[in-house]
């Protein structure tokens, strides 16, 4: 046992020795270096880990997992706060879960840096329409520069109280685009619809446009997956009845 002792002993002096006259020659400003590059490591892995979550939060709400996406998006942006103003899947993940406050504060700052996205200003109205009422939401809706897709304008107009939703459709379809055009301008202006009639207690034209834009005017753009979650919830609450 002696002998096994010194040999261990041995043995640690050979580890600990060389470590202990290397950190005995250490300065300062090696340690500071040291430090430096640990914190841009740190930095680099916490934008990596940021990304991960947001695109598992995105997926989560594709899936319907909306609860989850709005987990992992909150991380997304504790990890990464420049993501803040910019995330308005956060914005519309925090409409579908009740969190309507958080969400007209998303779209609030989302709207510092792009002030020209109807959109933007229709999803801080359905908050405002759940949290004070649709006159209040009209009354209140975010300013918005030059939104060229058609029918945004019009969209916007509705929302403000300056249009029918009539005028939402026909704009829509003026000018004979192309299908795929055509296609695009009937899904926002269903999307928009649905959801402007869906606040305002008209739950029958509500799911009509839902509908519609879910399963007859499906585009590559999460917009769509918004259309279709949101279709999803609806046909489960007319199961239970």
């Amino acid at each position: 046992m002696p002998r096994l002792a010194s040999l261990i002993l041995a043995a640690l002096l050979l580890v600990v020795l060389p470590r202990l006259k290397l950190a005995a020659q250490e300065t300062p400003e090696s340690l500071l270096l040291k430090a430096t590059t640990a914190r841009r490591e740190a930095q680099g892995l916490a934008l990596r880990a940021a990304a991960a979550f947001d695109r598992r939060g995105g997926d989560h709400f594709v899936a319907g997992r909306v609860k989850e996406s709005v987990a992992d998006f909150d991380m997304a942006v504790k990890l990464d706060p420049n993501r803040e103003p910019w995330h308005w899947r956060r914005g519309i993940s925090y409409y579908y879960v009740g969190e309507f406050e958080k969400g007209r504060k998303q779209f609030e700052g989302y709207q510092a840096v792009d002030s020209s996205d109807v959109e933007n200003a229709t999803w801080r109205y359905l908050c405002m329409a759940r949290l004070s009422g649709v006159a209040a939401a009209s009354k209140s809706i975010l300013k918005i520069g030059d939104d060229r897709r058609v029918p945004m304008r019009q969209i916007y107009d509705l929302y403000a109280g300056k249009l029918k939703p009539g005028d939402v459709l026909k704009a829509a379809r003026a000018g004979k685009p192309p299908p795929p055009a055509l296609n695009r301008r009937l899904f926002y202006a269903h999307l928009y619809l649905g959801l402007y009639y869906e606040v305002a207690g008209e739950a029958e034209l509500a799911r009509k446009h839902l509908y519609k834009a879910a399963d007859d005017h499906r585009i590559g753009h999460y917009m769509w997956d918004v259309a279709h979650v949101h279709a999803n919830i609806l046909r489960a609450k007319e199961k239970k009845k």
